[in-house]
Formats: structure tokens, C-alpha cells, sequence
């Protein structure tokens, strides 16, 4: 684990932007290909400012969802739609509506979830009856007070799903109920998993993981062979220690 400690939420994005850019460009240079993983949430706010600061080759990028809600895109509730409104619809923006994996909403929220999966096969190049489980350049994660991630909440069944890297919930504890999310198994297949978190509410929970090692969803985020890493600003960081190796 790595963790950044900054002082405020614009320094979070600073850091976040340099991270992505870094991730690109390594991977680009190496497979000629970006894949990234969005969490919704403040996160499109948070990347806004995107096509300012990072400079990447941003035709060789591919964009996933770590959660999606099962709403049109139009709704308010929709990531991809969050992510239409802050990046799509600036002038400056160098990506395609082609290059985001989207949920099918004409399908029901299981075969869904399986449709989002074959899409993630696909880019990878990997057939629906391979074993091998695709590596994610870099997954963008958000963190609920309750210690949630994705949309893996604390006590669900979801936790303990070993099979798919993809899975449908009909039953969120936090509304809208029916969302498909990525599952453990791919999320810490990735080569990086980065928590950029601001602000005081954010403290509470961030103590709760990092120092008290309490089980919470966020904080079974632990990629096997990449990087876990977490950007923190003064207020989410104030029960943490700088000199304390977490």
C-alpha cells in the first residue's frame, strides 16, 4: 500500500492527474493500449479538468465502468451519463463516445451484467470460456462512509464472488437497487487501484481500513501483482500518522 498524504483537494487532483498519466503513457508504450476503470459518484467532477493536464495519446484509450447503474444513461443517476455531462460535452474533449464500455439496459440486470463482461473480454482478447482474467491498466475507486467500493457493500453475498468479474445486483442498500459492478476477483487483477479521496467525511472510514484494518468492503481492495494506492488530503487523512508505515 501507498499513501500519498497532500494538503487539499486540489493537490488530490494534481496527484490523481499524474498518476493517470503515468499509467497511460506506460502502458501505450508498452501494449499500445489504456484501460481504465471510472467509479461514478464525485469522481467525474474530481476529472473534470482532465484534457488540461494529462497529456496522453487519448485514441488508444478504453473506458470501463467499476460500477454502473442499471438507469439510462439519461438519468441522473447513470455514471456513464456523469461522465457524458463532465467530459463529452467539452470542447477540448479528446475522447469518443465509442471508446466507453456501456451497459445494455434492453437486457434484464443479469444478462447484463453478463454482456458488460463479454465486453471486457473482448477488448482484452480473451474468449467467454477463458480462465485467464483480464489486467486492468488502472481502476479509479471511490469510497462510501459505510466502507464501500463499487458497488460491493458491507454484509452483501457479492462479497464472496469468486466466478464472475462481472455481477448484477438487484437489492443496493443504497438506491438505485439494481446495478452491475466488477467483482473482487478482476478488481485486484489490476496492475493499479487508486483511492483519490478529499475531505473530512471521508476520515472516519479511512481510519477504520488503513489504521484499524476493519472489515469493510474498500478495504478487501488488494491487488495481487499491482499497485494499491491512496491519495490523501489533510482532512481525510487527519486520524492517519505521515510517519506510521501502514
Amino acid at each position: 500500500m501507498k499513501i500519498f498524504y497532500v494538503s487539499d483537494s486540489g493537490c488530490v487532483k494534481d496527484e490523481l492527474f499524474g498518476w493517470i498519466e503515468s499509467c497511460a503513457t506506460k502502458a501505450i508504450k508498452e501494449r499500445g493500449i489504456f484501460t481504465i476503470g471510472l467509479s461514478g459518484g464525485s469522481m467525474p467532477n474530481q476529472l473534470e479538468e482532465i484534457f488540461d493536464v494529462v497529456r496522453s495519446d487519448y485514441d488508444k484509450w478504453k473506458l470501463f465502468f467499476c460500477d454502473e447503474r442499471y438507469v439510462p444513461e439519461n438519468d441522473g443517476d447513470s455514471t456513464f451519463g456523469a461522465y457524458k455531462k463532465a467530459w463529452l460535452s467539452r470542447d477540448n474533449c479528446a475522447l469518443k463516445e465509442s471508446q466507453f464500455a456501456r451497459i445494455n439496459i434492453k437486457l434484464d440486470v443479469n444478462e447484463c451484467a453478463k454482456d458488460y463482461e463479454k465486453q471486457i473480454r473482448n477488448v482484452f482478447k480473451l474468449s467467454e470460456n477463458s480462465t485467464e482474467i483480464p489486467a486492468f491498466d488502472l481502476l479509479l475507486l471511490g469510497l462510501g462512509p459505510d466502507g464501500h467500493t463499487c458497488s460491493l457493500f458491507p454484509g452483501h453475498k457479492l462479497l464472496s464472488e469468486s466466478t464472475k468479474l462481472v455481477a448484477p445486483i438487484s437489492d443496493s442498500p443504497k438506491p438505485p437497487p439494481k446495478r452491475v459492478t466488477m467483482t473482487y476477483p478482476l478488481i485486484n487483477n489490476a496492475q493499479c487501484c487508486l483511492f483519490p479521496l478529499a475531505g473530512e467525511s471521508k476520515a472516519d472510514i479511512v481510519k477504520k481500513i488503513i489504521t484499524d484494518k476493519e472489515d469493510f468492503p474498500a478495504g478487501r481492495i488488494n491487488p495481487e501483482k499491482g499497485e494499491l494506492v491512496w491519495i490523501l488530503d489533510a482532512q481525510a487523512s487527519k486520524h492517519l500518522s505521515p510517519d506510521t508505515e501502514y
